[in-house]
């Protein structure tokens, strides 16, 4: 996931709301920072992501991100 799919799944995700949880909401997952402070730290935005769904209880069925139609096989 690039740091661009990544904000784009985050504004799919949460809409109105996800400039605040970006900024705002800590991490308990990616060291206790907010997801900017993870990007700005290059923490990789699959690994933000998954912290964030986890954080605010996404299904685990959306968690693949925006602009991929299912999630990568590996």
């Amino acid at each position: 996931m690039r740091r661009s799919e990544f904000l784009r799944a985050v504004d799919a995700e949460f809409g109105a709301r996800s400039a605040t949880l970006v900024n705002d909401l800590v991490l308990g997952q990616i060291g206790s920072r907010t997801a900017s402070e993870a990007l700005a730290s290059g923490v990789p935005p699959r690994e933000i992501w998954l912290a964030l769904c986890a954080e605010t209880d996404v299904p685990v069925e959306r968690r693949h991100g925006a602009g991929r139609l299912e999630p990568r096989r590996r």
